[in-house]
């Protein structure tokens, strides 16, 4: 009998575990979902229909595609999404070819201040960025560097700490004997890097420019503070045509938030393989 009972109350709990873990799931879900399903419910609604009626009612039809039209022309979304791109690849090749390199000379170099360097980062990474703008805002005015593309572009080429960590980590699971093996037979440093550990790191790589590129893409402060010029907008800055002291248009901004998803979808659609494979890869090597 007792051990029934046991049985029975480990079921009854199992249950009750079953149920808050499917509840938590499917709640959690619907929070996520609910504000993309409202944007696109909206930027299909004209003035007077978001006007008259709430965020979750249905517009009269889903192939009025005027909001759309207007929001990529008034916002100049095709030369913002020409500039967000040249920004994405630079930004994205030099900050790979820095973080890398970095990592590569902490974790393969032993020298006095190593520990020290790594623990500079850690620091960094402590401090808010917007507490800094106020110093680097004055050395970018110094160098010449706001208001112009490539000046925003090599002050967000600065790679992040959590990626130098990322591949600190994973090259501390590459053994050392290659490089040992590579010297032997004449390479350089500079060879044992882009021939062997560049090679190695895909998964890293991968994993970091997934990071580092959503932020990139999604940046709209730095942006906003070094890019006034309407020509080298980005597409964050682009939906903050129809905001002013006025009102906002919510239904053009949401078109322009839809159109600016659009890209990033049609990646990860055709690299979601790489993109989980180097997520995966990433997490098992750190």
């Amino acid at each position: 009998m007792e051990k029934t009972h046991k049985i029975k109350h480990r079921s009854v709990g199992g249950w009750i575990w079953v149920v808050v873990k499917y509840f938590s799931l499917i709640f959690f879900s619907f929070v996520a979902v609910l504000p993309v399903v409202s944007c696109v419910i909206t930027a299909f609604k004209t003035d007077e229909e978001y006007a008259s009626t709430n965020v979750m009612q249905l517009p009269e039809s889903f192939l009025n595609f005027d909001n759309f039209v207007t929001a990529f022309k008034t916002a100049h979304m095709g030369r913002a999404f020409i500039n967000s791109g040249i920004v994405l690849v630079f930004v994205l090749l030099g900050a790979i070819i820095v973080g890398t390199q970095l990592a590569y000379v902490l974790n393969r170099f032993k020298f006095p201040g190593n520990g020290l360097i790594r623990n500079l980062f850690l620091f960094a990474s402590l401090l808010p960025a917007v507490a800094m703008q106020v110093t680097v805002y004055k050395i970018m005015g110094t160098l010449g560097f706001i208001n112009h593309l490539y000046g925003y572009i090599i002050m967000s080429m600065g790679t992040d700490v959590i990626s130098i960590y990322i591949f600190i980590q994973f090259m501390e699971n590459i053994p050392v004997s290659l490089d040992e093996s590579a010297i032997i037979d004449g390479a350089s440093y500079f060879q044992i890097y882009w021939k062997i550990m560049l090679p190695l790191l895909q998964p890293a790589i991968v994993t970091s420019m997934i990071l580092k590129g959503v932020n990139t893409y999604n940046e709209y402060y730095a942006a906003s503070l070094y890019l006034q010029d309407q020509n080298i907008r980005t597409i964050a800055m682009s939906l903050y045509t129809f905001t002013g002291p006025l009102g906002s248009r919510y239904n053009l901004i949401c078109a322009g938030v839809i159109i600016s998803l659009l890209p990033a979808l049609i990646i990860f659609i055709i690299c979601q393989k790489q993109i989980y494979s180097g997520i995966t890869a990433g997490a098992v090597k750190g």
